[in-house]
């Protein structure tokens, strides 16, 4: 049986709604997996025969835990299929949520070395009632700038779903 490790940063907990669908589909296919948040301590890699790494976005950057693990881990990392994704609020726009078209994806891999061989971008989700007051604010200003949502009682899930099965059978397919 095939081991996967699911290793994510998450502000608010939707990343790891999304790491936990990620499971439910890879483990579908006859794999085990097994999620860590990214500030959890981290088991020998080289027991896992793939390795996914996910993060979101707070105030246009990754956790800074995700670029230290990715630096730190970067050759076991290149040794075994591996993949990213980003999750941001920006991706709910068509012209935005490929990895090639994503913003905050595009800068995160001109800051790191490693390249991973499968990439995603998924929408996140914006729950004003959920955000203490600065935090409130500050995204209503940029979801503003950006033309989003920006009632205060604002609760939606941009998240394409299926775009997320589908990055769990990419995953489940990926080959050395």
């Amino acid at each position: 049986m095939t081991k996967v490790l699911i290793i994510y940063a998450t502000t608010d907990g939707h990343t790891r709604k999304i790491c936990e669908r990620l499971q439910q589909v890879i483990e579908q296919r006859n794999s085990q997996v097994q999620l860590l948040q990214i500030d959890e301590p981290h088991p020998d890699l080289s027991q896992y025969d793939k390795i996914v790494i996910g993060a979101s976005i707070r105030y246009g950057k990754h956790s800074k835990l995700i670029y230290e693990f990715i630096k730190q881990n970067q050759q076991i990392l290149e040794s075994r299929p591996n993949a990213f994704f980003s999750v941001n609020v920006v991706a709910r726009k068509p012209e935005k949520n490929q990895p090639d078209t994503n913003p905050y994806l595009k800068k995160f891999l001109s800051q790191i070395d490693w390249r991973p061989k499968q990439l995603a971008v998924f929408a996140g989700n914006l729950d004003y009632p959920s955000c203490g007051y600065l935090d409130r604010q500050m995204i209503r200003l940029i979801m503003w700038m950006t033309k989003g949502p920006t009632a205060p009682d604002t609760v939606v899930d941009f998240t394409d779903w299926d775009q997320v099965e589908a990055f769990g059978r990419l995953i489940s397919d990926m080959l050395d």
